[in-house]
């Protein structure tokens, strides 16, 4: 349960801070309009991902009985995380999450950058997905923790960068926010170890 949790929080962070198009529109807006719309845009997720997620869950169900195509949809999700993973180590700066050419959005351009992206599609089939299906193998109780302690993470670290940006622009391009999302970048590479070893452990079964 708490292996499970834990886990929950490292994507949840992850996906919350790391440079993407949905970091992008939290911070612009916030510039431009204020922390009010920055917090707008950053619970898009919570409207766009339930049915990402029933999809998915779904698709997965349908190869939970079966190892050899569990294992291999872990070993994808590895290999996803793992490139997330070096997307973070490789990490310079702010300069490359705000950018000038940003148009200005509203909450439903907000949701419909986030339903377009093909990021919550992998995650969810490849990694969020067999993390539930195996979780909920005796209870569902870790499987709810896991998406509980995810999309909180997730919206919360949103909601902060926001106030953050709101109130100084400079820790964008300061060396702690570069050495958070680097250590995260690491971390990300140490899970998808584990998730590799998973599917491995899978095709064995």
């Amino acid at each position: 349960m708490i292996t499970v949790l834990l886990t929950g929080a490292v994507l949840g962070f992850s996906a919350g801070v790391a440079p993407g198009p949905l970091l992008v529109l939290v911070l612009s807006e916030t510039l431009r309009f204020g922390v009010r719309s920055g917090f707008k845009v950053a619970v898009a997720p919570l409207i766009t991902d339930p049915p990402i997620i029933v999809l998915t869950l779904l698709l997965v169900y349908r190869f939970s009985g079966e190892g050899p195509a569990l294992g291999l949809l872990s070993i994808f999700g590895a290999a996803f995380v793992g490139y997330l993973g070096w997307q973070s180590v490789r990490f310079q700066g702010g300069e490359r999450v705000v950018g000038s050419g940003v148009r200005e959005r509203s909450l439903q351009k907000a949701i419909l950058a986030s339903a377009l992206s093909p990021h919550p599609w992998l995650f969810w089939l490849s990694v969020g997905g067999p993390i539930i299906v195996r979780a909920a193998e005796d209870s569902w109780a870790p499987a709810a923790g896991f998406m509980a302690v995810f999309y909180g993470v997730l919206v919360g670290s949103k909601l902060a960068l926001a106030v953050l940006t709101a109130r100084s622009r400079v820790w964008l391009t300061g060396s702690v926010y570069v050495a958070v999302i680097r250590s995260l970048g690491v971390l990300l590479w140490v899970l998808a170890v584990l998730l590799f070893h998973d599917g491995v452990q899978m095709f064995r079964a």
